[in-house]
């Protein structure tokens, strides 16, 4: 591999603006500190070693994403957009990983953690599983099938375009105002505290361009390897502050045992505020505004419990199936893998890891809790105002000041520079997806001629019409403050998610299931999640303690738990399903040929009216047995994998019984 002048000149060029920015802004950061902010004073001052350990993480970083992306074949669709199909088990594992793991579960999970324990690990423990029936269940379809998306699944298994046209619209819409909106709002938070900058605006810009040079330069492998990276990234560095934060209060075991007292504010006012408070509203319940959950050691809560009642977990289990198994993001890591081997491997990483976030991030934010319990868990809607900007609390601000106030001058730059790298990890992953759905599922329908460059530069357009988006997005998020975001992002996927997991579970698993069925099981299910989430946010929640204010939501939100909301969803979404599918006529046969799990191995040649039809019978039968051999697993690994994965099983199930 040669490197031209051009080449070297053009990114070194790249590199020093990258490391004058980073200078300018830290620098500038520590002139705009108000008056009104010490007493509170979240940050320590940014020393050269911090400029240092960011600037030589931002020059690396985009070094092995371009180095990265000239190793790989980029003129190809499948090179540019699945790597190729040729990635080792060990990025693939760390990439879903990743692509999961952004600055939002920093933010959110922390947050949860120290508003209510460790009961939002749920979340994750549930991935453990769902993880493994992507790799055991799924994928071997998709490999067979010959997908680069998921909308295009769901087209070859239904036949017709309206399913595919839609989901894809509706993916694209989700990117948008879900996960990016998620990104950028976590982001932003620490962001500002950090820098110390009035507008957070420049520094959200600056990582969504640098995110999003990834993915129009490199494609999906310089997106894979960055993830790889900055994994390892996340893990050492988020292990090294959750060891210093636990140590700081004392330990795990006082953390887990006086968590609910040592968490509580002390301050005065909070208390004689919340004396008032109750002076004025019903049932005392301005003392859930200081107050901790005793059930804040449990996974398994009472089925009344406002944040996470235990049938709950089978919404959380619907989401999670949805996103891991169905969501273009994760399965588009799994689709470049080598073989149904790697796959099956990087599941079982990827699994393994999602232990970790419980241990790395959910204990740190109950630790941050009891080390400021009247910052964390100010129960003031005044005084929350004056520490983080919010009336409705500041948990989502647990993680930001266990990396600012408790790390050393240069581990504090590390640390920045990890959080960075989980928000770039999951914009490269969102940008280098949406633009792969975009190109092959809408572009394509209108523009069948289009060749594969022609492709990749529309590709790389529309990466940058969603940065746009993102930055147009940024101000709305500035004034979008929640007590907890974690929670947040899972009840908008509660709302949306559920018809979806539906539908494609009866697709894989049941050959009776219709296009109209699925259709206008998807169309229904998603009036009644977007009936929901408009009620949701078309009312204002009472603040926490607000004096002589009712909450005159509907029932239908203060009584009906978003967790449970999903599960009426999935129920509501795959009866219709089944009763339209049963009442239309069904599917030949012939048609769904590599496009079940039951038909996954055929090496039948399929009917489909939706592909370009290969006059050459030889070839046509060549090419559906080598789709079919693509969902086969190696016969030298095959009970090593599944040995792993029952041993993988039985340590999630370990941790679900400990937490019960």
């Amino acid at each position: 591999m040669k490197f031209s002048f051009k080449f070297i000149f053009r990114y070194s060029l790249l590199f020093c603006l990258i490391l004058s920015m980073t200078f300018v802004i830290c620098h500038q950061s520590n002139q705009n500190i108000n008056d009104d902010e010490k007493d509170f004073d979240l940050s320590v001052s940014i020393g050269w070693t911090d400029y240092l350990a960011i600037g030589i993480y931002f020059v690396l970083i985009l070094a092995v994403g371009f180095w990265s992306s000239r190793t790989n074949n980029q003129k190809t669709v499948d090179g540019y957009f699945l790597a190729g199909r040729q990635m080792h088990w060990l990025l693939v594992g760390a990439s879903i990983f990743s692509s999961n793991i952004g600055s939002e579960h920093f933010i959110g999970l922390a947050g949860s953690g120290a508003s209510s324990g460790i009961g939002i690990a749920s979340f994750e423990y549930v991935g453990i599983y769902t993880i493994l029936i992507l790799g055991w269940y799924f994928m071997p379809v998709y490999l067979a099938s010959n997908i680069s998306t998921m909308p295009e699944y769901l087209q070859k298994r239904f036949g017709g375009q309206r399913i595919r046209i839609y989901l894809s619209v509706l993916t694209l819409i989700l990117y948008i105002f879900t996960k990016i909106s998620a990104n950028l709002y976590a982001g932003a938070i620490f962001i500002r505290l950090l820098l110390k900058i009035d507008n957070i605006l420049i520094g959200c810009i600056i990582l969504i361009v640098i995110s999003a040079l990834f993915t129009i330069i490199g494609g999906l492998t310089a997106v894979i390897w960055t993830d790889a990276i900055q994994t390892a990234l996340m893990l050492i560095g988020a292990i090294y502050l959750s060891v210093t934060s636990v140590q700081a209060v004392g330990g795990y075991e006082k953390l887990m045992k006086n968590f609910a007292i040592d968490g509580l504010p002390d301050r005065l006012e909070s208390q004689s505020f919340i004396g008032a408070c109750n002076a004025s509203v019903a049932n005392n319940s301005c003392l859930t505004c200081s107050s901790i959950t005793p059930y804040y050691r449990n996974l398994f809560r009472p089925a009344t419990d406002p944040e996470i009642p235990w049938p709950g977990i089978i919404s959380i289990f619907i989401s999670s199936l949805w996103y891991f198994c169905s969501d273009q993001v994760i399965v588009q890591r799994a689709l470049a893998a080598r073989n149904l081997t790697h796959v099956k491997a990087g599941c079982i990483l990827a699994s393994l890891l999602k232990i970790t976030p419980m241990f790395l991030l959910v204990l740190p934010g109950m630790a941050a809790r009891v080390l400021w319990p009247n910052q964390i868990g100010c129960s003031n809607p005044d005084y929350c105002q004056k520490i983080c900007e919010s009336q409705s609390g500041c948990t989502n601000f647990a993680y930001p000041y266990l990396v600012i106030m408790l790390l050393p001058k240069g581990a504090t730059g590390l640390m920045f520079s990890v959080i960075v790298a989980a928000l770039m990890s999951s914009l490269t992953s969102i940008f280098n997806s949406a633009s792969t759905i975009f190109i092959i599922d809408i572009y394509l329908r209108f523009r069948k001629k289009a060749n594969e460059t022609e492709q990749i530069i529309v590709g790389r357009c529309f990466v940058a019409i969603l940065v746009i988006i993102s930055v147009i997005w940024v101000p709305i998020l500035e004034q979008s403050h929640n007590s907890q975001l974690f929670p947040y992002i899972q009840s908008v996927t509660s709302y949306l998610s559920p018809p979806l997991c539906a539908i494609y579970v009866l697709a894989l698993f049941w050959p009776r299931i219709t296009e109209s069925g699925a259709f206008w099981s998807l169309i229904v299910g998603l009036l009644i999640g977007l009936t929901r989430f408009i009620l949701e946010y078309s009312y204002s929640v009472p603040t926490c303690g607000t004096i002589d204010i009712v909450d005159r939501r509907p029932s239908i939100i203060t009584k009906v738990h978003y967790l449970h909301f999903g599960i009426i969803s999935f129920t509501v979404s795959m009866l219709l399903a089944i009763i339209i599918s049963l009442a239309t006529e069904k599917i030949d046969s012939k048609r769904l040929f590599r496009l079940t799990y039951i038909t996954r191995h055929s090496e039948e040649i399929r009917q489909d009216d939706n592909t370009i039809v290969v006059n050459d019978q030889q070839q046509r039968k060549t090419d559906a047995e080598l789709h079919a051999a693509a969902a086969k697993d190696d016969n030298r690994f095959v009970q090593l994998t599944n040995i792993v994965a029952i041993i993988v099983i039985i340590i999630g199930a370990f941790f679900w019984g400990f937490y019960a």
